[in-house]
């Protein structure tokens, strides 16, 4: 599903990505528009503008994932400021493009999220991580003794995930499938009760992983 308030920018998206071979199955240009068709249509993946009329895409996006925790979203913004960023994160998008990005970023984009994988806009990243890296420092953020032990594999995997690679990169890197890398991931969040790779990137840089290798 796509949403954005201009429609030539929301029609030039969906066309993108109906080339593309995904199928749109709804477009929106408001907040509530987008939440009352995701109920209706339930989309894998939505491609969300943070600024459109109320409730607001930060708004949408915790919702959406409130009530469907398997759906990703991508957010599509003009901002690159690193409060929008941090604020869509937060809420749980999974992937952040500014609007400058092309239409082969924007495909490719829209594959990784669908699997899973987390993706931003170069030096975008960095930023996310070095956010979660200072609110892991503050008071009362140490690890919990009772935390669900992980295995090697899994923790080796871990480590990679927090380190920002994707599913394929890690493939190559530990001789493994690429399914292989995706079950680990998803043992790995069912053991931590974390919905998406943005919250496991979180815990993993808690946990100091991302220090290690």
């Amino acid at each position: 599903m796509v949403v954005d308030d201009h429609p030539m920018w929301r029609d030039g998206v969906a066309r993108d990505l109906s080339e593309a071979g995904f199928a749109v199955v709804a477009t929106a240009a408001t907040g509530s528009e987008a939440l009352t068709r995701a109920a209706a249509v339930r989309p894998d993946v939505v491609v969300l503008d943070l600024q459109i009329p109320p409730p607001t895409g930060v708004e949408v996006t915790a919702r959406l994932l409130a009530d469907d925790p398997a759906s990703r979203v991508l957010i599509l913004s003009a901002s690159g400021e690193q409060a929008d960023v941090l604020e869509a994160v937060k809420a749980g998008a999974t992937g952040y493009l500014v609007k400058s990005a092309s239409r082969e970023e924007l495909v490719a984009a829209v594959r990784r999220v669908a699997a899973g994988d987390t993706v931003f806009t170069p030096g975008l990243a960095g930023l996310v991580l070095g956010e979660y890296r200072r609110l892991s420092d503050t008071p009362g953020s140490s690890a919990d003794p009772d935390t669900p032990r992980l295995t090697e594999r899994e923790t080796e995997v871990l480590r990679l995930v927090a380190k920002g690679l994707g599913y394929r990169q890690i493939a190559e890197r530990l001789f493994l499938s690429h399914r292989t890398v995706q079950n680990h991931v998803q043992n790995t969040l069912r053991k931590l009760q974390l919905h998406n790779r943005v919250q496991l990137v979180r815990w993993a840089i808690e946990q100091g992983l991302d220090d290690e290798l």
